[in-house]
């Protein structure tokens, strides 16, 4: 039998036979992947639907009108500024999130935890703020199922309490349709915040107890902070189509 070895079957041996599989990552990090893309599936589902609410009415509310206020500073004048303020501080969070994954490779505890903290920070604040900012909506008539017009039967008296918020037309229905997208929109996204909050004081304590330096490896670090990166990127997409568009 011949022992001799064909030119194709060296270029198959060699380097070039196809290198590393694309399917070679650690199992926890593809699953996190998977369930990111069917998550940007939901929150698609969610800003399309409030897209084609807002087009189809004849008129809509004013991002200008109803966010400009700072909430215990200024009631009027500062559109979009606390916004401005919130979004910056979580991507700000982001920035620090990416900060612990490189420490991470490297190994150093000590930087890992500083920046864990400062992204724990980042996303308390972010609540905090939006919670100052559902509270002040909600003082202003705005909540779920309801605008400032709610139960007012004088139409007279239901334009007065929407004038402040409309440009164009006034409608009570878009009124009620926009209170009720964005407390559950921004609810949602709020509420994945509240779960990478909560991942992420998981992942510190485990840092701490030098659960990965046991492992030898802070994969963890990353696998969480691809979830923490998501949630900063979907909250650009709710910033724009609630606040700009």
């Amino acid at each position: 039998m011949s022992t001799t070895v064909s030119q194709l079957d060296k270029v198959k041996e060699g380097p070039w036979s196809g290198g590393k599989s694309p399917w070679n990552l650690e199992y926890g990090k593809i699953m996190m992947w998977f369930f990111l893309v069917s998550d940007a599936f939901t929150f698609s589902a969610f800003l399309i639907y409030y897209g084609a609410q807002k087009f189809a009415q004849p008129t809509w509310i004013d991002a200008d009108k109803i966010f400009q206020s700072i909430p215990g500073i200024a009631e009027s004048g500062q559109p979009l500024v606390f916004v401005g303020i919130m979004t910056f501080i979580l991507i700000m969070s982001s920035v620090t999130m990416v900060l612990a994954v490189e420490a991470g490779h490297r190994n150093s505890k000590q930087e890992v935890v500083k920046w864990m903290l400062w992204t724990i920070l980042g996303g308390l604040m972010f609540l905090g703020c939006q919670a100052i900012e559902w509270n002040h909506l909600h003082h202003q008539g705005f909540w779920f199922g309801r605008n400032p017009a709610t139960g007012l039967t004088d139409q007279n008296a239901i334009v007065e309490a929407l004038q402040p918020y409309f440009t164009k037309d006034i409608s009570y229905t878009a009124a009620l349709q926009f209170s009720n997208l964005f407390f559950t929109i921004t609810g949602f996204h709020g509420f994945h915040v509240s779960i990478g909050v909560l991942l992420n004081i998981i992942v510190l304590c485990m840092t701490l107890n030098n659960t990965f330096e046991r492992r030898g490896t802070y994969l963890m670090i990353e696998k969480v902070g691809l979830y923490w990166h998501f949630v900063d990127l979907v909250w650009v997409f709710v910033f724009t189509f609630f606040y700009l568009i």
